[in-house]
């Protein structure tokens, strides 16, 4: 059997979405049926600037976008830390740097082409949920391409031109149309959709289900 096609709409800038890319490594993992991942572009903040601030008080951007109180924010910083922590990924809001992901986006559509799209996903969340990059610097981008086997001259090249902007734009508004309102938003074989970083044991079901469709 072919490997079962699992596209994901998500955004590096997602602490969700880090945690869904783990829960179903683990899914496919335990479920031993060959899968192709397709990261698909997902902007959570289309109007994020380009330019990254140098530090951001995250619990008081969190409670402005929620409309809550400063503590009950960090509360809410605290249990994802806590839960991104049981999934395997160590989060530090206290580093992030908010910017566009855009571009981190075309080089991702890039990388899909040259198999290393997975690698430089995981990369990228690091750099962002982890060490507090600026994911909206080319330099930094075409560094993080590189660590992942990847060919910084191709990246920069990418970077500076126009390439892969309207495949981005594409799956941006394919969300749109099949509902993706949140991410992370799985679909498997374009039959089963599922939204949210739900438990693995939710996620291997659904491989499963959709494999035994297939047979």
């Amino acid at each position: 059997m072919n490997p079962l096609p699992i596209d994901i709409w998500s955004d590096i800038a997602c602490p969700w979405c880090w945690v869904g890319k783990r829960h179903l490594e683990t899914a496919i993992a335990e479920s031993e049926i060959s899968t192709s991942i397709n990261w698909r572009a997902f902007e959570l903040d289309p109007m994020a600037p380009q330019e990254a601030p140098k530090q951001v008080d995250y619990a008081e951007r969190l409670a402005k976008k929620y409309g809550t109180t400063r503590s009950e924010a960090q509360q809410m910083i605290d249990r994802m830390v806590e839960f991104g922590r049981a999934s395997g990924v160590e989060m530090r809001f206290d580093r992030i740097r908010p910017s566009s992901t855009f571009d981190a986006h075309r080089l991702l559509a890039w990388a899909r082409d040259r198999s290393r799209q997975t690698e430089l996903k995981e990369r990228l969340f690091a750099a962002y949920l982890h060490e507090g990059l600026c994911v909206s610097d080319p330099e930094l981008l075409a560094s993080l391409a590189v660590e992942v086997g990847l060919d910084r001259e191709e990246a920069r090249e990418v970077l500076s031109g126009n390439d892969h902007v309207e495949e981005v734009r594409a799956d941006e508004q394919l969300a749109a149309q099949i509902g993706a309102t949140a991410v992370p938003f799985f679909v498997f074989d374009r039959r089963l959709a599922i939204s949210g970083a739900q438990p693995s044991e939710v996620l291997q079901e659904a491989i499963t289900r959709v494999a035994e469709e297939l047979d």
